[in-house]
């Protein structure tokens, strides 16, 4: 009977969350999983740095590259595919007289309707649960 009530349960929370994405306006949606393809490595972006005093590019970055500001650090962090499963990370000072923008230089063939949950086994630690048997 316990089993009963976590399964309901269960179906119960699922369904609560799946109405919830109902009420996300589609542009959310789209943005959503154009920014995810771009983590993922699958969308070629144009990085650049610009120099706000001089309004000249200071460098700029090409490739299948994902980006996170970190504002703790006052820095740009950026991770790009260069081959079969070799990265680099590059860390871009932010600072007053610096900003940069990111151009998405390919197509993001996303839709509002589906979803896609990616397992990396190699970030998956494994975990044993053993249960008692029998009554007490």
């Amino acid at each position: 009977m316990k089993k009963g009530w976590q399964f309901l349960i269960t179906i119960l929370i699922m369904a609560f969350l799946m109405t919830g994405c109902a009420f996300q306006r589609d542009s959310d949606v789209a943005s959503y999983n154009v920014s995810k393809e771009a983590d993922s490595f699958k969308t070629k972006r144009r990085i650049v740095f610009i120099n706000l005093r001089s309004d000249s590019y200071l460098f700029e970055i090409v490739g299948n590259c994902s980006i996170e500001t970190d504002n703790t650090d006052k820095q740009l962090e950026v991770v790009c595919k260069v081959g079969e499963d070799k990265y680099q990370k590059h860390f871009l000072r932010l600072s007053d007289e610096t900003t940069y923008t990111v151009e998405q230089l390919d197509y993001s063939e996303v839709s509002k309707y589906d979803y896609e949950i990616v397992f990396k086994p190699e970030s998956i630690i494994p975990i044993k649960i053993e249960t008692e048997k029998g009554d007490k």
